[in-house]
């Protein structure tokens, strides 16, 4: 919620401060940079710490940061307690990935990621409208107060529900760094950039799309907002779901669903009824992508999970960020609106085959063991006659 409730009060913020609306933007962008960067930042500084009292300090700092956008007096320091919240951001979502896991255990691991993701999505289907009708009913910062209270309201939720989970012993920075080396911990980072990255190649630009090309008059980019939440809503749980049974098959085939669905979209954006279906499809398969590359992440750095876990979610972010910027340029350039679609199919497809990749590296990598367990055997035994 906070960090895309601002979308809707970048007028508000703009007319408070005497800045346009440009430049009102680095109140949403500020944030996408502070996740990128606090992300490996916090992970580091609360590595040492209890899950549950990570999670809680991450959450203290998150709100604090939020009360100091709505008591902001200048620009400039609204920014300062965006980038404050944003630090906490990356390695909130990367520590609870890795408590959800472990709390789960190996068998309901990609369905706990994803039930903790559900937040996501239930913010996109309501916390973000209803953020944004606070901030037009009482004042931009009205909103920002009201996540602050929401932040303590849910310190004390982790202070008191989430059981105590130690610090793995032994852990040492080094090795969560040397996990980010692994070449397939590194494929999973840049299947999320892309795989993820091509859905907000899209869903940048939807109102615009939505209005201009579909014909949408303004009014229905809620409902329209609301169709693209629910599918989120059930995406998120379907990957959980199906990556249970079957990790990376589920990742290939969400990716290609996804390359397929933009595509698609190219086209299916001229005609109403078929543009609101496909939004639905891309709010399905883009947060169906979510739950099973956030656990191959966990499951690729297994000995060293919570870095690789939080700097994934700062790919995320970074993802959504260059897909904004290609898709934007394409625009600029004279390609039309919807060759945002074509700019986030071809990211996809990238993480698509990126995917495909790391399946065959897998594969060769099990082969290559199982030959040399086999040659181990074969002198163990000659040793012995």
């Amino acid at each position: 919620m906070t960090e895309f409730v601002p979308v809707g009060l970048l007028p508000q913020v703009a007319a408070n401060f005497a800045v346009s609306i440009p430049g009102a933007g680095w109140v949403v962008s500020s944030y996408a940079a502070g996740v990128l960067v606090g992300a490996p930042l916090m992970t580091m500084a609360t590595v040492r710490m209890s899950r549950n009292r990570s999670l809680a300090l991450l959450m203290a700092i998150f709100t604090i940061g939020n009360v100091v956008a709505a008591l902001a007096p200048s620009f400039a320091t609204l920014l300062v307690g965006r980038v404050i919240t944003s630090f906490t951001h990356g390695s909130f979502f990367g520590i609870g990935s890795v408590v959800a896991a472990e709390l789960a255990g190996p068998k309901g691991r990609s369905k706990a990621v994803a039930f903790m993701f559900s937040g996501l999505a239930v913010s996109n289907l309501v916390g973000v409208p209803l953020g944004t009708w606070l901030g037009s009913a009482a004042g931009w910062r009205a909103t920002f107060a009201a996540i602050a209270v929401l932040g303590v309201v849910t310190v004390a939720a982790i202070t008191w529900l989430v059981p105590h989970l130690p610090a793995p012993q032994g852990v040492r920075l080094g090795t969560e760094f040397k996990a980010l080396g692994n070449v397939q911990v590194v494929l999973a980072l840049a299947m999320t950039l892309l795989g993820f990255g091509g859905v907000f190649a899209a869903l940048t630009y939807l109102a615009p799309i939505m209005t201009q090309v579909a014909g949408f008059g303004e009014s229905a980019m809620t409902p329209i907002l609301v169709v693209l939440g629910l599918g989120m809503f059930i995406g998120n749980w379907l990957g959980g779901k199906m990556a249970d049974r079957a990790l990376m098959p589920t990742v290939i085939a969400s990716l290609a669903a996804l390359v397929v669905a933009l595509a698609a979209f190219v086209v299916t954006a001229h005609v109403p009824v078929l543009a609101v279906v496909t939004v639905f499809f891309l709010g399905l398969l883009g947060m169906a992508t979510i739950p099973p590359l956030q656990t191959v992440v966990l499951q690729r750095a297994s000995h060293a999970p919570t870095l690789a876990s939080a700097v994934n979610i700062g790919a995320f972010n970074f993802g959504n960020a260059v897909a904004a910027w290609l898709a934007g340029g394409a625009i600029a350039h004279g390609l039309g609106l919807t060759s945002a679609s074509w700019v986030g199919a071809l990211m996809s497809l990238g993480g698509l085959v990126l995917a495909i990749i790391s399946v065959a590296i897998a594969r060769q990598q099990a082969a290559t063991s199982t030959t040399s367990m086999t040659a181990a055997g074969d002198r163990d035994l000659a040793l012995a006659d």
